[in-house]
């Protein structure tokens, strides 16, 4: 879309995202609380004929929006692996083994804060995520003086991060599954792949097909925004004469980048900050959360970079240096989008997902700033490294 290209810069996203999370934090702190909470909780009514669903606003957000984030993660990493940085074992070995670090690292960090816990180890996966749109556009903050690779790494990083935070939502933050449902899903999946293998470019195939999925997965007790990876999947990535992926991601991203994840942001960061919303900072999964996505993320991705380098199964990219990685390890602690949304879906209970929240937006301004600082740090280096030996030598006399 034009206006996209016109205003897309890399920084705006992440200011639209900043944005609806200052103003979702002013509303509830403010007189508009009532109208905000109202909002939030107001029952949209669904349907056609009998076939008619009552819930409250925030779920439609969360489970019917952001299936257009996930159908575009699902286009990005397919576009990625066949080809993009990830396109072969050498480019995608080493932010394998850092995603993988840097996820299992801040689970077993939050695991052992709240072990003995049962209602709070069960956000053990929201530490484990990285807000890929705010770490790109933190990167972003220093412009040229940040290594190309530095940013492909990142993103690889975070993809790799996202297939991860997938497979967990579904595989342990699903509901008790219902059999009918399943079996439209399954059917529904099996229509997406006949489209697929028979390279359909239409549009409303996959919105007819796709709908289904969603319907059917909301009703079996999958986490029914899932949906959208798998349609994102199914769009062809190339057909003679046309390329329908990048057409249907050139059209999507706008809307999810403008959109989607800023009202994302204004109706999942509404917490009230007073003494008591502090004193949160202070519980079991709070400090999990913290200390995993601070701590475990750097921590992880730092150690398995490095092993993997040590023991060649991996190299740093070109222009890269060991402070970058540092950086951009402590950046990859902004866990911002799906770290909500996985808390949103690991605490039932209102007041630990408040402390939740608040604690995913303090652990992502501390690894934010950390990031920047480590990440100037080696620029400035960098910079007189290279004006060092771009001076001429003095001629001895």
């Amino acid at each position: 879309m034009l206006w996209f290209r016109i205003l897309g810069a890399e920084r705006l996203p992440g200011v639209l995202i900043l944005g609806g999370l200052i103003a979702g934090l002013a509303a509830v702190n403010s007189p508009l609380r009532p109208v905000y909470e109202y909002a939030h909780h107001a029952t949209v009514h669904l349907g056609i004929g009998s076939l008619t669903s009552d819930e409250p606003l925030i779920l439609w957000v969360n489970d019917g929006l952001m299936v257009f984030f996930f159908l575009l993660v699902g286009m990005e990493i397919k576009r990625e692996l066949l080809q993009g940085h990830l396109s072969t074992f050498r480019q995608a070995a080493l932010p394998v083994y850092a995603a993988v670090g840097g996820m299992a690292v801040p689970a077993l960090i939050y695991a052992a804060v709240t072990w003995g816990d049962p209602a709070a180890s069960g956000g053990w996966a929201v530490p484990t995520a990285t807000d890929i749109v705010l770490a790109v556009s933190v990167l972003a903050l220093l412009g040229s003086r940040v290594p190309v690779a530095l940013r492909a790494f990142l993103t690889a990083l975070a993809i790799f991060d996202d297939i991860g935070a997938v497979l967990i939502i579904g595989l342990f933050y699903g509901k008790g599954l219902v059999a009918i449902p399943l079996g439209v899903a399954g059917l529904a999946l099996c229509g997406l792949w006949l489209l697929n293998r028979f390279a359909v470019t239409r549009v409303w195939p996959y919105v007819a097909v796709g709908g289904t999925l969603w319907v059917a997965m909301l009703s079996s007790g999958f986490e029914a925004a899932l949906a959208g990876v798998l349609i994102g999947i199914a769009v062809p990535l190339r057909t003679p004469g046309h390329a329908p992926l990048h057409r249907v991601e050139r059209e999507v991203q706008p809307w999810v980048s403008f959109v989607v994840i800023p009202l994302f942001a204004f109706f999942n960061s509404g917490v009230a900050i007073d003494a008591s919303a502090l004193d949160g900072l202070w519980a079991l999964e709070s400090l999990g959360i913290i200390l995993g996505l601070v701590a475990g993320k750097p921590i992880g991705i730092l150690g398995t970079t490095w092993v993997a380098v040590r023991l060649s199964a991996g190299r740093l990219p070109k222009g890269v240096t060991w402070t970058h990685v540092c950086g951009a390890a402590a950046v990859a602690g902004i866990g911002f989008t799906m770290s909500l949304f996985v808390a949103a879906l690991a605490f039932p209970d209102p007041q630990m997902l408040a402390n939740a929240k608040l604690a995913v937006l303090t652990a992502s301004l501390i690894s934010a700033s950390a990031g920047l600082l480590v990440l100037h740090a080696a620029t400035r280096r960098s910079a007189s490294a290279a004006a060092a030996s771009a001076q001429p030598m003095e001629r001895p006399r």
